[in-house]
């Protein structure tokens, strides 16, 4: 069987990875702030500029996701278990 020649590793990206989302909110939520900053600065090159923005989406929606999730238990809470307590 004839050796296939290995394609060349490709170059390492400086593009942030919009794959992997943090393990908690509070991670999320620094690592927005400082995408945001970055932007905000204008010092980052053409091409990065896009990989961060949208590194900063993913990173939106999964606080936002994360938010959402805690509102609907506060919810469940208040309409189920939560009453105002009366001294007898």
């Amino acid at each position: 069987m004839p050796k296939v020649p290995s394609s060349p590793q490709p170059a390492e990206s400086t593009v942030p990875d919009t794959g992997t989302l943090p393990a908690t909110y509070e991670a999320g939520l620094q690592e927005l702030e400082q995408l945001v900053n970055e932007l905000e600065s204008g010092q980052l090159p053409l091409d990065q500029l896009l990989g961060s923005y949208q590194r900063g989406a993913a990173l939106l929606a999964f606080c936002r996701d994360k938010l959402q999730a805690v509102e609907d238990q506060i919810k469940l809470l208040d309409a189920g278990s939560l009453k105002v307590w009366t001294a007898e």
